[in-house]
């Protein structure tokens, strides 16, 4: 039997980068090390318990154990639209213009396979989050790389990708607030955006997940507030960051028919949709009281104030991010040589802190690590005190870390 490297779809896709950093996490932690560990966006509070009560009643209704529906039960439809009329005075029709997805993931890597030909291109931004470029490249896609900087150069790189590339990109994937740079859009952006790819007849598709984790900033806005979005846009939103429901997998899509229509179509020969009590619990969530939602984004603006103001104090310059869960760090100067992943081992070993490096997230984000707020004030503090010890000792460090590649005994 032929190894899986050969399978055509996975010999398309790297090796996952944080594969690596994750390997040596489990090794430092089995030899008893006590590893701090920003590296997953994965919200370590629990669900909202309003929320958690109401699955737990409805999963005691013994017809809710039955196959749900693929597009989603009416009511969390429903619950969407409202969200978007309240939230951005935007009108969606529950019918036609939204679907429940397995969380913003599934739903992009299912439509990217609903829209692609062999051999399509989609314009992506590097740095992305992974799906982004890779739910296209398994459905047998190409990708052109565009920057992440929602400015005048995206849009002239926006305009060079079209009349250089053959044939023609099909869509662009645009992502604000942006995992993992934290840059934000604005409604001027959009529009300019919009106006561009509907000329050039390019669909677009506009991740917003973390639409509800801002700080100091008015609240992002949605590619759908643009007048004739929807003629061309789809926009993912999703529960987990919002309403701490990562696990709980719910997301949405919503926008341009034809989009919907065409994930609707894919989604019904691959699932039978979430289990229904997850769905009338995520519907609860959504018509329900907010003030979860403002503790939880209050929550991460203390652990972003706490880790960005100690870092600083540490010696290490990083930006404050105006929204979502994560700090895109510059590589101190004195490590830039090495490279996102080999500073995070060494991150790892020297300070037991544990980074996502930006490699990881395409060849642009090489220069950066990306730190989750996903530790409590304690932890943070404590690996920022372990920070500043190692860059105290930058010197010392890169002579053992040099020694250590040239004898070849690097963990």
């Amino acid at each position: 039997m032929s190894s899986n490297q050969e399978f055509h779809r996975i010999k398309r896709l790297p090796p996952y980068v944080f594969a690596e950093v994750n390997a040596m996490k489990a090794r430092a932690r089995a030899a008893g090390e006590d590893i701090i560990d920003f590296g997953m966006g994965n919200p370590d509070q629990p669900t909202p318990s309003h929320i958690v009560e109401k699955l737990v009643e409805a999963a005691r209704n013994p017809r809710a154990h039955r196959y749900s529906m693929s597009r989603g039960i009416p009511g969390l439809r429903k619950a969407l639209t409202g969200y978007y009329q309240r939230r951005f005075g935007v009108d969606i029709d529950p019918e036609t213009e939204c679907i429940v997805t397995l969380g913003s993931k599934e739903g992009l890597a299912n439509l990217a396979n609903a829209i692609t030909s062999p051999g399509d291109i989609v314009l992506v931004p590097n740095p992305s989050y992974p799906i982004h470029p890779y739910g296209f490249i398994i459905a047998g896609g190409s990708c052109r790389f565009v920057p992440v900087t929602p400015d005048a150069e995206f849009l002239k790189a926006l305009d060079r990708a079209v009349r250089h590339s053959v044939p023609k990109p099909i869509a662009l994937v645009l992502n604000y607030p942006s995992n993992p740079t934290a840059l934000l859009a604005d409604l001027d952006f959009y529009g300019q955006v919009v106006d561009f790819c509907r000329h050039h007849g390019i669909w677009i598709l506009s991740d917003l997940a973390y639409s509800e984790i801002y700080f100091d900033v008015t609240p992002p806005p949605s590619i759908l507030q643009i007048p004739g979005a929807k003629d061309i846009a789809v926009e993912f939103t999703s529960m987990s960051k919002t309403y701490n429901m990562p696990g709980w997998r719910i997301g949405f899509a919503a926008g341009n028919k034809t989009l919907i229509g065409a994930l609707a179509r894919i989604k019904s020969y691959l699932d039978y949709g979430a289990f229904t009590p997850i769905q009338v619990a995520a519907s609860f969530a959504l018509n329900g009281p907010q003030d979860c939602v403002d503790e939880i984004r209050a929550l991460y603006k203390d652990r972003r104030d706490v880790l960005i103001e100690g870092l600083q104090s540490a010696g290490w310059d990083v930006p404050s991010p105006p929204a979502t869960m994560f700090a895109w760090a510059p590589i101190p100067k004195a490590f830039a040589h090495l490279g996102s992943l080999e500073f995070s081992k060494l991150l790892m070993r020297e300070a037991q802190v544990a980074v996502a490096p930006g490699i990881g997230f395409g060849e642009y984000g090489d220069s950066h690590v990306r730190i989750g707020l996903v530790e409590n004030r304690h932890r943070t503090r404590q690996a920022v005190r372990n920070i500043k010890t190692f860059l105290a000792n930058t010197q010392q460090v890169l002579e053992d870390s040099e020694k250590q590649r040239v004898t070849g005994t690097q963990t």
